[in-house]
């Protein structure tokens, strides 16, 4: 059991390492059309897309790092891998991406109170190279968001990567309406206000990978588990009295461990079951919880009472 899902997670690794670098090949070919782009124009917002791209690019490289560092084996020093490395990288990426919207906003402010292109001086923005750059942007967004997605609910890294580029893709489409109306009206506004909009949209992405980060790291419960439903469960084990001092935590998304105090009837030690229990216990944990990680201590029923501080 323990091995089929090891080499499930490495299958997984590797798919994710795919992605990250198929997406990687397609955010570096299109940013320096991009960049161009919004000299030419004297866009803002698609300078802001640029920005917010060049981003993305910095994600992706973390991430594959990450993805590379966390594939290597575990040591005697580093019992659980360096899958923890996947989490580190994911938190860098959800602090760039404050930055870069913290920086577009800046810049958008400034385009609506002075005028500015993306050159810094005032003059009107190229609606046509606009647009035509960010219809092109939009397709490279959405290859490399669909590459991505596939791989976003099984890794936090690959996730981390997905929301940078998710949150690039619809600023591409942000851009491509701005240039629209600058097309139509000749309204110069919407370009800094579409790189407003941009950088309002990658704020709550970045918050909500920040929480998702720091729940792995402060080792709190997966989201999606319920420890007294687990607790139910084994307390619906023959033999099984009592259970405490239960913890569950993540080493990485996706690798949820498990361990508590289980204390059981005397029987049990003295039929020789303590090892079918273990058995049934850690087969209750992977089939039902999906943890395949768990570790339990078998106590004899009354032994919590002699222990010093403890956890439910």
């Amino acid at each position: 059991m323990g091995n089929s899902h090891q080499h499930a997670h490495a299958h997984v690794a590797s798919a994710s390492r795919t992605r990250l670098w198929v997406a990687f090949a397609i955010i570096a070919t299109f940013l320096v059309v991009q960049l161009i782009g919004a000299l030419l124009s004297g866009s803002l917002a698609l300078l802001a897309d640029a920005g917010h791209m060049a981003s993305d690019l910095i994600g992706l490289v973390v991430a594959l790092v990450a993805a590379m560092v966390a594939a290597r084996p575990a040591t005697d020093r580093q019992t659980y891998g360096y899958r923890r490395a996947e989490v580190l990288g994911a938190l860098v990426n959800g602090v760039v991406l404050l930055v870069v919207s913290v920086s577009v906003a800046v810049s958008a402010i400034g385009g609506l109170l002075t005028g500015a292109g993306a050159g810094g001086e005032a003059h009107e923005v190229q609606g046509g190279p606009m647009f035509v750059i960010a219809v092109l942007g939009l397709a490279a967004n959405v290859a490399a968001w669909l590459v991505l997605r596939g791989g976003a609910k099984d890794s936090i890294n690959v996730r981390a990567a997905y929301l940078e580029v998710l949150g690039d893709l619809i600023g591409s489409v942000l851009v491509i309406a701005a240039a629209v109306v600058i097309l139509a009206t000749g309204f110069d506004a919407a370009d800094p206000i579409a790189s407003l909009l941009i950088a309002a949209l990658i704020v709550p992405r970045a918050v909500m990978l920040l929480r998702d980060v720091v729940r792995v790291l402060f080792e709190s419960a997966p989201p999606d588990t319920d420890v007294a439903e687990i607790r139910h469960h084994l307390l619906g084990a023959p033999g099984v009295v009592a259970v405490h001092d239960v913890h569950v935590w993540q080493i990485t998304s996706g690798s949820p461990v498990f361990s508590a105090h289980v204390e059981v009837e005397p029987e049990v030690f003295a039929s020789g079951r303590a090892g079918d229990l273990l058995d049934e216990l850690g087969g209750c944990l992977s089939d039902h919880f999906d943890v395949a990680h768990s570790t339990f201590q078998l106590e004899p029923a009354g032994r919590a009472e002699h222990e010093g501080q403890r956890h439910p």
